[in-house]
């Protein structure tokens, strides 16, 4: 077990005590982020030279499931901010030294989505936009944001080129009146705002190089744990924390229907029907964990070994992950129809992480047909079309 697992399982109950209070403030309270911090799971992918473990990304995965299984909103915020440093550690080393130089735990918040616009200016761009679900942002000191960028000898004003961009926070404004959800409400996920941020070249990602590793190879030679591809591990970052809040789900009704009796006076746990679906649901979610933590750990050691992750490998991790996420999300749905009127009480944890596992189902790294039908077409020589994240 990683040490960081030791520390989060040796904590496990202060990181459940701060989930309530956490949806209540509307984000990760600072006690919340406190335990993170010291727990170092966001430091897992960092690299050793600014305090980090680069640790094998099976580890973190596992952590971030055992975690999101408790406390989904901790989980959650320690998965998304946890694996930008995985994403940093590949970048300028101008930009690892203004990030970690004077603190190793500093936190980065991210909206991926390439929703920004920029024009291209002297040493860099000026980025323009508004981005939702910036996950733990109240706590961040930097932002990672995507966004269209003016290609190097196009057009002005065409804005076609997928970038990153990496901003400090006097760059950017959060919003925070935009976070009001029925889940994961602990996460503080809120709007972002740029109005003209000059970005310098070397905080930039252009994402095609960052998806072909040409930053790892650049700046991390010879590192095995950052020629893994962006576009595989940051969605396999989502599809655990998923996981592991579907596996809550089924864990407080496991523990619910203990003790639990009809109102004709019999034990649940006497109801074959109840428990048939109560046995199917875990197997559900441990063969969920492990699929995916098998291939991602498989993953590193072919890359450890020298090998080079191939466009088919990372499609058949991007197909693993969403069936092993929508997978383990009919398991607590399977359950969570057995567990009657009284999980609905909003004092019942059960409904809660329901709803955290509604919202997180939502992400877009979690929608799972586009995939299925990406993955089923590349057999054909069929490209994956536009917008499919695999």
């Amino acid at each position: 077990m990683h040490p960081v697992q030791e520390i989060i399982n040796g904590n496990i109950d202060h990181f459940v005590n701060q989930e309530e209070p956490s949806i209540a403030l509307g984000r990760v309270t600072d006690e919340g982020a406190r335990l993170l911090r010291e727990s170092g799971l966001v430091r897992m992918l960092q690299p050793k030279e600014y305090g980090g473990y680069e640790a094998n990304p099976r580890d973190f995965c596992q952590a971030v499931m055992e975690l999101a299984a408790k406390a989904p909103s901790l989980g959650w915020v320690g998965s998304v901010v946890g694996v930008h440093p995985f994403q940093f550690g590949q970048g300028d080393p101008r930009l690892q030294e203004e990030v970690w130089g004077d603190d190793h735990d500093t936190w980065t918040a991210s909206p991926y989505a390439l929703i920004g616009q920029a024009r291209r200016v002297d040493g860099g761009f000026v980025l323009n936009g508004q981005w939702p679900f910036s996950s733990g942002t109240d706590h961040c000191k930097w932002v990672v944001i995507g966004g269209m960028a003016e290609s190097e000898n196009g057009p002005a004003g065409e804005f076609t080129v997928p970038y990153h961009f990496v901003l400090p926070r006097a760059d950017y404004e959060i919003l925070h009146d935009s976070w009001n959800v029925m889940g994961l409400a602990g996460t503080g996920s809120k709007d972002l705002l740029v109005k003209e941020a000059f970005v310098p070249d070397y905080r930039t990602f252009n994402l095609a190089d960052l998806n072909e590793r040409v930053y790892a190879t650049r700046n991390r030679p010879g590192n095995a744990l950052y020629q893994i591809p962006f576009d595989l591990f940051f969605p396999g970052a989502i599809s655990v924390a998923t996981m592991g809040i579907a596996a809550g789900v089924v864990e407080h009704f496991a523990e619910y229907t203990g003790g639990r009796v009809t109102r004709m006076g019999t034990k649940q746990t006497q109801n074959p029907y109840h428990m048939a679906s109560l046995g199917a649901a875990l197997a559900d979610i441990d063969a969920s964990r492990q699929h995916v933590l098998r291939e991602i750990g498989d993953i590193y050691d072919f890359v450890v070994a020298g090998g080079r992750v191939t466009q088919e490998m990372k499609r058949k991790a991007r197909v693993n992950q969403v069936r092993a996420v929508r997978r383990a999300a009919e398991a607590a749905a399977m359950v969570f129809k057995h567990a009657g009127g009284n999980a609905s009480r909003v004092t019942n944890p059960i409904q809660r992480t329901w709803r955290d596992l509604s919202v997180a189902m939502g992400h877009a790294c979690n929608v799972d047909d586009p995939v299925y039908a990406a993955y089923a077409g590349a057999l054909y020589g069929i490209p994956v079309p536009r917008g499919v994240i695999i």
